[in-house]
């Protein structure tokens, strides 16, 4: 039974099915096979209910507020600011590039808002300054993984429905690690502009780097607002998207006049769009996980992988191991829906903190973004861009290396990402 089911699921993803096709039919087949005598409807009130979580609304609220603020001014403001700060380093533009990325993915939450808003000006000036394709594609497609750690987080809201974790805690825990993906970024490309003899750009004078700081002050309070009215208790994680969408009107709207309220249509129904791919892939990981985990399939793999009383360190390899390969073929969301539930009872059994394992998991979903062959990054890119596949991914080996030791760290020291949860808990 098992070993069909793997095949099942296995031979839809090589024959490129749509993912929803082959987590439903391999999910059908067991419980054809397996759950005879239930009613069908149980199908359907799992593939309803695994929707129907109230901090699920928290998605296409942020969703929204980033497609308002990839239309409007926000993201050049945003490069405008770092660059007037960095820019005059070796390296300056790719630094730029990083720092843009991490402010924008702690408004936007999207590695694919975050390759398009920030991507799209950052390749023109970089590609002029000297910097080669091969390697602008592989910053751009690795430093917009930081979005996915940086509140707010559409990985770490799933994580959160799936496993009821704080999201406030885990928005918190991502931050550090957030800021440590950036910093390992700029060190690297330093050396990489020195090496290479990328020309340095001018330093920005004192008052231009106050324009460009008053510039970008609005665009700046959004982690303040998510954060802070979280922590503060004045909103929800739920409540804080809405008002991060409300924020973002406001500015681009009646501040920046950057966008016309005939744009809210197309913003709309491009928020819509991605809304229901992630909500039809997580209703269908829920149907998934339900029959699977009525199957037993999780305690065969996990005795199988783990045995009888794993380590620590051991569950952590095994779910490192997985979520790195899993992310590299099928999308994050749907992945955290189907394995998370499989590896988190026994993690907890095993003493480990849930808001860390979540940020293990998220770091993982991190850098499946951007990891051959699959990484939905490096499809983005290679369609904002009209790049070949091959330039996308050919400089992407040394931050994949980068993220894969930052993991190691945090799981080696857990402070890293606890440090400010337990300040303000």
């Amino acid at each position: 039974m098992l070993i069909a089911f793997v095949i099942i699921l296995f031979t839809c993803l090589i024959l490129g099915f749509p993912i929803i096709f082959p987590l439903l039919v391999s999910a059908l087949f067991l419980f054809v096979t397996e759950m005879q005598g239930m009613q069908s409807m149980m199908l359907v009130q799992q593939f309803v209910g695994g929707v129907s979580s109230f901090v699920l609304l928290a998605i296409p609220m942020f969703i929204l507020a980033g497609e308002i603020m990839a239309k409007g001014e926000i993201s050049e403001r945003l490069v405008n600011f770092v660059q007037v700060f960095v820019g005059h380093l070796p390296g300056g533009l790719a630094i730029t590039t990083a720092g843009a990325c991490t402010l924008f993915g702690s408004i936007s939450g999207s590695t694919q808002a975050t390759i398009a808003a920030i991507g799209r000006p950052m390749r023109k000036k970089m590609l002029s300054a000297g910097y080669s394709d091969e390697a602008t594609m592989g910053l751009i497609i690795n430093a917009s993984d930081i979005a996915v750690l940086i509140p707010p987080s559409s990985i770490m809201i799933m994580y959160a429905v799936v496993t009821g974790t704080s999201v406030g805690d885990l928005f918190m825990a991502g931050v550090v690690p957030g800021v440590i993906m950036f910093l390992f970024i700029a060190v690297y490309s330093i050396f990489s502009a020195k090496k290479t003899g990328v020309p340095i750009e001018k330093k920005s004078t004192f008052k231009e780097k106050m324009i460009a700081l008053k510039r970008a002050l609005l665009a700046l309070g959004f982690p303040i607002l998510v954060l802070g009215g979280i922590y503060s208790g004045l909103f929800s994680p739920t409540e804080a998207s809405a008002a991060a969408v409300l924020y973002a009107l406001i500015i681009e709207l009646f501040i920046y006049r950057s966008i016309k309220v005939k744009d809210l249509v197309d913003i709309g129904v491009s928020t819509a769009k991605t809304t229901a791919v992630v909500f039809v892939l997580v209703a269908a990981g829920a149907v998934f996980s339900w029959v699977i985990s009525f199957a037993q399939v999780p305690t065969m793999i996990t005795s199988t992988l783990l045995g009888v009383t794993p380590s620590v360190f051991r569950i952590f390899l095994v779910i490192n191991l997985i979520f790195f390969v899993g992310c590299m073929f099928v999308d994050s969301l749907v992945l955290i829906t189907v394995v998370t539930p499989i590896f988190f009872p026994i993690a907890q059994q095993a003493g480990i903190d849930p808001v860390l394992l979540g940020v293990i998991i998220t770091m993982q979903s991190a850098i499946g973004c951007a990891t051959p062959p699959f990484g939905c990054n490096i499809f983005t890119a290679c369609a904002l861009f009209n790049a070949e596949y091959i330039t996308v991914i050919k400089k992407t080996w040394a931050y994949i290396g980068m993220f894969l030791v930052i993991t190691l760290l945090i799981m080696l020291i857990p402070d890293i990402a606890l440090c400010l949860v337990k300040i303000l808990n």
